[in-house]
């Protein structure tokens, strides 16, 4: 029947060439997969019409398992089994995850990603959210009885290298072809604007289960400009429930001893947050081992053991407004994106601190899924007239380790995306051969504030000597985020290169504290930096120093070599020293100190040079 087949003019080819891609939101709580049909998105509801996928996997034996809304009817009664929120532990190291002793099932610290152990063996969080990632597969395969060609993913704005490579090994185990990675905030964006035919400046709110991402935004004329985004990657509606189910705990004076309990008085929290958003009073009522809690919970009491939570999302949304140079007063709205949003006081908290309502006419749970199918339909060449600009950038600086362990940032964070920036740097010492190159992501300038994502050597630099060589260092950011890092000397052509591929297992605590710390700790940071490139100059000195006295010392008479050794001793004798200004003298007087040393080198080397030369010849 393709000859029947109706499409809206431009925004498909004919029916046989037609590619059918996919957006899929993967979530911390729920799950979703959207498409482009009939000229329109739209999510695609599994056979009993729902479009919401739980989260949750559960491992009933070695063949078995369960996905969605049946796994999570068993989260309270088989927890060690049951997987929920995995996407918390995406790209995590097991002694970095928060309140790891508190979560129902059991995790392995084996090297790299944490692990969780299950009746069907040890499994990572990519092969579980691989399990959710090809359940969505099938129903978008089911709905149009086809292949999928390819899928546009989300992921939050504040994932690091290492959780979005996860993800994209998550979709590639599950059959999926990876068009792109995109960041929510900025996929609600593009369902937002294409929806609303809005312009302007608008700032996405984005609070899900497990994340929290503010992204700045200029719409126009179909393209999407990201002007910043922030936000912290160990703060949602899981966090929110953890707070509530500490609360109840401590009003009824029992503990949650099992994983059975604290399955019962989380699942207890989130039933009772939900109602909350609709309700003034509610009931809590769960029977656990150690007693029962069975009190009355009003949205006053909630909001209080709830507000430090808020508190720290309008920080975030303070920060990234600064990072674009723009006021409260020059966003035109505030788009709210996650289920978590529908709670009375986070959507009161920023329409206080926007002086405006913020808008809520799209479903929060659809917009990402959403706005991924536009993106993705575009990605197949299905819409070929179609004018969708994405400019998406990246959260945080990108940079290598130079000598004292300084950070030399080449790629600034809220840099546009895809983008290539180089730097040239060169060697220490004379004829150096080789040279380490140490990747690192973050805003401080000393290396050990940083998180470290690569390291990789250039091997076969011609002997020269110090300072001669032109080693270029280019990073290349894809339209994904993902990194790749190369290092050529310009002389011989030399070259070495790296995609980096990060290790997995970064402190929830570490990104979300990155920025925060570059603004409370630039102070200190700018008088480290400083020591510590007084005594890379004051080392390079002396080392220059002794090299030249090796091969020259001769020159010297006696008084003149003691001030020489002298000057040296004195700046060696500082430079363990925390004081500045007193290396950068000692170095600025055995500078001096070799000023005329330097013009008897100089003359030597001229008359060497023209030795049995003469005019006819030079």
């Amino acid at each position: 029947m393709a000859l029947l087949q109706i499409s809206e003019p431009g925004q498909s080819p004919n029916p046989h060439e037609r590619r059918i891609a996919v957006g899929i939101d993967l979530g911390t709580t729920h799950s979703l997969v959207a498409a482009v049909r009939n000229g329109s998105a739209e999510c695609l509801p599994d056979t009993q019409g729902r479009v919401l996928l739980p989260s949750v996997v559960r491992y009933i034996d070695a063949q078995r398992r369960e996905i969605g809304f049946d796994a999570l009817a068993h989260q309270t009664t088989d927890p060690g089994n049951t997987i929920a929120s995995v996407k918390r532990l995406m790209g995590r190291g097991a002694a970095d995850i928060a309140h790891a002793e508190k979560l129902p099932y059991a995790l392995v610290d084996a090297p790299g990603m944490a692990q969780i152990r299950t009746i069907a063996g040890t499994k990572s969080p990519v092969e579980v959210s691989a399990e959710i990632l090809a359940t969505l597969r099938f129903r978008a395969e089911d709905t149009f009885n086809d292949d999928i060609y390819g899928a546009v993913i989300t992921v939050p704005a504040y994932f690091d290298d290492a959780q979005r490579q996860a993800t994209k090994d998550a979709a590639q185990l599950a059959g999926l072809n990876v068009l792109r990675l995109i960041n929510e905030p900025t996929a609600a964006a593009i369902a937002y604007g294409l929806d609303n035919a809005a312009e302007g400046v608008y700032a996405i709110y984005d609070l899900g289960g497990g994340t929290f991402d503010i992204s700045i935004l200029r719409l126009s004329a179909g393209v999407f400009e990201v002007l910043a985004t922030g936000g912290d990657s160990a703060l949602g509606g899981d966090d929110y429930d953890r707070a509530l189910a500490e609360w109840l705990l401590a009003e009824s004076d029992v503990l949650a001893q099992t994983p059975e309990d604290q399955a019962l008085v989380m699942a207890q929290a989130r039933l009772c947050k939900e109602a909350l958003s609709s309700e003034d009073i509610v009931t809590a009522e769960v029977d656990l081992s150690s007693g029962s809690i069975d009190l009355s919970l009003n949205r006053e009491q909630f909001e209080a053991a709830t507000a430090a939570l808020t508190a720290r999302t309008l920080q975030a949304v303070r920060k990234v407004l600064r990072d674009a140079a723009l006021g409260k007063d020059d966003v035109k709205g505030v788009v709210m994106v996650g289920g978590s949003t529908r709670m009375p006081q986070v959507q009161r908290a920023v329409a206080e601190f926007f002086g405006q309502p913020p808008l809520t006419n799209l479903n929060p749970d659809e917009v990402v899924a959403l706005g991924a199918a536009v993106q993705a339909n575009q990605l197949a060449g299905n819409n070929p007239s179609g004018d969708l600009l994405l400019l998406d950038v990246i959260p945080l600086s990108l940079g290598i380790e130079t000598m004292g362990g300084l950070v030399e940032r080449i790629v600034p964070r809220n840099q546009t995306i895809p983008t290539a920036m180089a730097q040239d740097f060169t060697t220490y010492k004379d004829g150096q051969t080789a040279l380490a190159l140490h990747v690192v992501q973050g805003e401080r300038d000393l290396v050990a504030d940083c998180r470290s994502l690569a390291r990789f050597e250039l091997r076969g630099i011609p002997p020269m000597a110090a300072g001669a060589a032109r080693i270029r260092v280019t990073f290349t950011v894809d339209a994904d985020g993902l990194l790749n890092v190369s290092a050529k000397e310009q002389v011989s052509g030399v070259e070495a290169r790296i995609d980096v591929k990060p290790s997995y297992g970064l402190s929830d605590d570490q990104i979300a504290k990155m920025l925060s710390e570059s603004f409370t700790t630039a102070e200190s940071d700018m008088r480290a930096r400083a020591l510590v490139e007084a005594r890379v100059d004051a080392d390079r000195l002396l080392l220059a120093t002794q090299s030249a006295l090796d091969v020259d010392g001769d020159l010297l008479g006696a008084e003149e070599r003691v001030a020489m050794d002298a000057a040296m001793q004195g700046l060696r004798s500082v430079l363990a020293s925390e004081d500045t200004a007193l290396i950068e003298s000692q170095s600025k007087a055995l500078a001096q100190a070799t000023e005329a040393f330097a013009a008897m080198r100089m003359n030597r080397g001229i008359a060497n040079a023209l030795a049995g030369k003469n005019i006819a010849t030079i």
